[in-house]
C-alpha cells in the first residue's frame, strides 16, 4: 500500500467562553496528560491596583475639610463640624501631632515620643472620663478631636517666634491658642448628654491643651 502521510500541527481548537482558540501540539499534549493547569494565566485583581493613598485609606479633601472645621469653630461659618467626631480617621491627627512634634523640637528629639504619648494616653483620660459622665463616644473619635484640635497651637507658633520678646504680648497669644484648641475640642466632644457635667470634661481638655502648649515653649 501506498502509505503518506502529514507532520504538521494538528489544527486543535477550544471553545473558551464561545470563541475558538487554536491550540498548538505541546499545549495540547499537556492538556492530555493533565498538565494544563501550568498553562493558566491568572486575571490582574483590580484590588491590586489601587493608588496608594486609597490603599492607606487616606482621603486629603476629608482632612483639609476637617481642619477648616477645627480651625473655624464658630457655627455661623456653615461648617459641618460633626464630621470631625462622627467620622474619625487616623493619619489627619497622626499628621498634625507630628508637624506639631516638628515645630516643637527646639534640638531635643525626645520631646517628639513625649507629645505623642500625651496624644494617645491623654485622649485615653478624656475618653475615659466622658465614659464615665455617660458620653457616648468612641476612643478613635477622641483622638482625632484631639488631634486634629493641635491645630490652633500650630499656628500661634511662628507669632510667638516674632513676639516672644514682649512678655506680656506673648502670654495672651499664648493663652488664645489653648483657649481656641479647647474650644474646638470640647464642642465636638462634649454633647448634650453631659448636660450640667459639661465643666467636667472641658477642664482636664483645657489642661491637656497647657500641657502641650509646654512642651512646645520647652517648660
Amino acid at each position: 500500500q501506498d502509505l503518506s502521510g502529514s507532520i504538521t500541527t494538528p489544527d486543535v481548537k477550544l471553545n473558551l467562553g464561545g470563541e475558538f482558540i487554536k491550540e498548538s501540539t505541546a499545549t495540547t499534549f499537556l492538556r492530555q496528560r493533565g498538565y494544563g493547569w501550568l498553562l493558566e494565566v491568572e486575571d490582574d485583581d483590580p484590588e491590586d491596583n489601587k493608588p496608594l493613598l486609597e490603599e492607606l485609606d487616606i482621603d486629603l479633601k476629608d482632612i483639609y475639610y476637617k481642619i477648616r472645621c477645627v480651625l473655624m469653630p464658630m457655627p455661623s461659618l456653615g461648617f459641618n463640624r460633626q464630621v470631625v467626631r462622627d467620622n474619625p480617621d487616623f493619619w489627619g491627627p497622626l499628621a498634625v501631632v507630628l508637624f506639631f512634634s516638628m515645630i516643637s523640637l527646639y534640638g531635643q528629639f525626645k520631646v517628639v515620643s513625649w507629645i505623642i504619648t500625651i496624644w494617645i494616653f491623654g485622649s485615653l483620660t478624656i475618653f475615659l472620663l466622658a465614659r464615665v459622665l455617660g458620653g457616648e463616644v468612641a476612643y478613635g473619635q477622641v483622638l482625632g478631636v484631639i488631634g486634629y484640635s493641635l491645630l490652633p497651637l500650630i499656628v500661634i507658633a511662628p507669632v510667638l517666634l516674632v513676639v516672644g520678646s514682649f512678655e506680656v504680648v506673648s502670654t495672651l497669644i499664648k493663652l488664645f491658642g489653648v483657649f481656641w484648641a479647647a474650644y474646638s475640642a470640647a464642642s465636638l466632644l462634649v454633647g448634650e448628654e453631659f448636660k450640667t457635667k459639661k465643666p467636667l470634661l472641658i477642664y482636664p481638655i483645657f489642661l491637656l491643651y497647657i500641657y502641650f502648649l509646654s512642651l512646645y515653649t520647652g517648660v
